[in-house]
């Protein structure tokens, strides 16, 4: 018996998200990298937590989720993206989005099966098919508008394509996708009969007058999406773990025993609290978002040309692509390095998101931040001298 790691367990990696922010850290410079959201709570959420731990709601709740919640996300869906799933048997609260798309993965896709993802795509969505030994078949979008390639699409499906993941608003793109493209999109996946597995985490967060369009609202794509999504950038609770996972029952089922085995649920006290923030707070709490992101968005677009970094203005999500080609250094790790090492502020390199090309080329900043943070890093992007 040989005493070592599998070849999956050699083969991960720290994320390039997690080691800018502990570069960050290290030499006390401004975190634009890691999407952590540092903007309040909602005092309704925060104190609603504060409620539910001192009453004592503090041990398992069931492995698919409080039915509080259960009711409140059905109601949600129903109100924002005009999708109708029954609380008992169609929504499964999940440890945040990542453990959504995990156990998801886990219930519908076996080695060898291939997946399309679009690039530049969400690292972890990569990397949970890679370890799963599902094999990723990459179609690349390419800016500033990040249109859906269908040509590219359709050369790049095969006979063992499964799925394909739409991550809408994107990350780290900001595109949102049209309801043209979707549509078009889901007559290609029901044409090969393959799910579309989606991540909406930031439906919320869309600017110039667009619109969030879940895909499963569309004719005849309900029964073939498994919708995902999460409260942490909505509420501000990256940290919370609080997602969910809307799909047909005989699919909701299965992911509910996966997510038993691996999570066993979320933290009881904290889906109370959501439940209650989706119950009361109105329409004007979310409209309000996009309107204070949009502005953040335009603050640090407009830093990062003063610095002739050319951003790629996003569509949507709280981050912003931008050329980092000007920095010294031989690839995009070194440069993301040198513009924290010359300002103080650290962004995430292209390497987290693309394989080659843009990689080397881009990097990604996040404005979910405070308005003095967000302020103070503005300046000194402002006051770059390279």
């Amino acid at each position: 018996m040989s005493l070592e790691l599998t070849p999956r367990a050699r083969a991960a990696r720290t994320s390039p998200i997690r080691s800018m922010t502990a570069e960050c850290a290290r030499v006390g410079g401004i975190n634009l990298a890691q999407g952590v959201c540092d903007t309040p709570v909602p005092e309704l959420v925060r104190r609603a937590a504060q409620a539910a731990i001192e009453d004592g709601a503090n041990s398992y709740s069931r492995s698919e989720g409080l039915p509080e919640l259960r009711r409140a996300l059905a109601a949600k869906m129903r109100r924002d993206d005009r999708l109708d799933y029954d609380p008992d048997s169609e929504i499964v609260v999940t440890s945040g989005a990542t453990g959504a798309f995990y156990v998801v993965c886990q219930a519908l896709l076996q080695p060898g099966d291939e997946v399309i993802l679009f690039e530049p795509y969400y690292g972890y969505h990569r990397n949970t098919l890679e370890a799963l030994g599902v094999v990723p078949r990459y179609v690349t979008l390419r800016g500033p508008d990040f249109a859906l390639p269908l040509g590219e699409l359709e050369i790049a499906l095969s006979s063992r394509t499964r799925a394909i993941v739409v991550n809408t608003p994107g990350n780290p793109s900001g595109k949102v996708c049209t309801r043209a493209e979707l549509e078009a999109l889901g007559a290609i996946a029901r044409e090969r009969d393959v799910f579309l597995l989606t991540d909406e985490v930031y439906e919320h967060f869309v600017y110039d007058g667009r619109e969030h369009v879940s895909p499963a609202s569309l004719p005849g794509l309900r029964e073939r999406t498994i919708t995902m999504n999460a409260l942490s950038k909505t509420f501000a609770v990256t940290g919370w773990r609080i997602g969910w996972v809307a799909a047909p029952r005989r699919f909701a089922e299965a992911f509910t025993h996966l997510h038993d085995l691996v999570y066993v649920c979320a933290p009881t006290p904290l889906q109370l609290a959501c439940a209650i923030g989706l119950e009361r707070l109105g329409p004007e709490y979310y409209a309000a978002i996009s309107v204070e992101y949009q502005r953040k968005r335009d603050q640090l677009c407009e830093a990062l040309a003063a610095a002739r970094l050319a951003p790629l203005r996003p569509q949507g999500s709280y981050f912003a692509l931008a050329d980092i080609s000007r920095m010294p250094g031989a690839n995009g790790d070194e440069r993301a390095l040198a513009l924290l090492r010359e300002c103080g502020v650290a962004c995430v390199p292209g390497t987290a998101f693309w394989r080659d090309g843009d990689a080397h080329r881009l990097g990604r900043f996040c404005f979910g931040k405070t308005d003095a943070d967000l302020a103070e890093a503005c300046r000194r992007l402002r006051n770059l001298q390279v």
